[in-house]
């Protein structure tokens, strides 16, 4: 049996050109203008595809958003991790992965709380509401790494603390009562909530 790699054929390159050509315009697009500025016609000619096609890898804007936000979220939660593992103690490693989320969540603000409407009152088996949601179990994941490294939680407590903290900090975001708040003001908020959290 082979071992060697195998190629991706044409049409899978193709494919996957397209969709980082829509995932490009729509992110340029969104953090420009905001979803409720932005229509599928515009992705479309930015990303230099016809809109049919575009419905083959987004259905509806919203779906576009989850696309676009679901990439920067991906590389937020990793910035997160690589700091929660230099963390000196347990509410800055918390915290270490906290806060690139939050700070791509509020680049745009009303974008990020779109993505999180979105993201919660969304059909969980479309592909890219799905991806959103794996996402936020492995935010509570690495939330619970960290939470696991402080010898006075014990390791079946972790998972619940993270549970905690990741509903902390989605509600922080998506708040209307912080839509006007700062990153530094929202990340105050959600920092003295999981503080309260921490054995003593």
């Amino acid at each position: 049996m082979s071992t060697a790699p195998q190629r991706v054929g044409r049409r899978e390159r193709n494919k996957q050109e397209k969709l980082d050509r829509i995932t490009a315009a729509a992110r340029e697009l969104f953090a420009e203008h905001g979803v409720d500025e932005v229509t599928t016609q515009q992705v479309a000619e930015r990303a230099d595809i016809g809109t049919g096609t575009l419905f083959l890898y987004a259905k509806t804007k919203g779906d576009l958003l989850l696309l676009a936000q679901n990439s920067s979220y991906a590389d937020a939660l990793e910035r997160g991790r690589a700091a929660a593992e230099a963390a000196a103690d347990t509410l800055e490693a918390v915290m270490a992965v906290v806060r690139p989320v939050v700070e791509c969540n509020r680049k745009q603000v009303d974008n990020g709380r779109t993505y999180l409407r979105e993201m919660v009152f969304g059909d969980p088996e479309e592909p890219n509401r799905r991806a959103a949601l794996e996402l936020a179990f492995q935010t509570e994941e690495a939330i619970a790494a960290a939470l696991a490294r402080d010898p006075r939680i014990e390791s079946g407590t972790a998972p619940v603390l993270a549970h905690v903290v990741s509903a902390v900090m989605f509600l922080s975001m998506a708040a209307a009562v912080n839509i006007d708040r700062s990153v530094e003001e929202v990340l105050q908020e959600i920092g003295d909530q999981v503080r309260t959290l921490l054995p003593r």
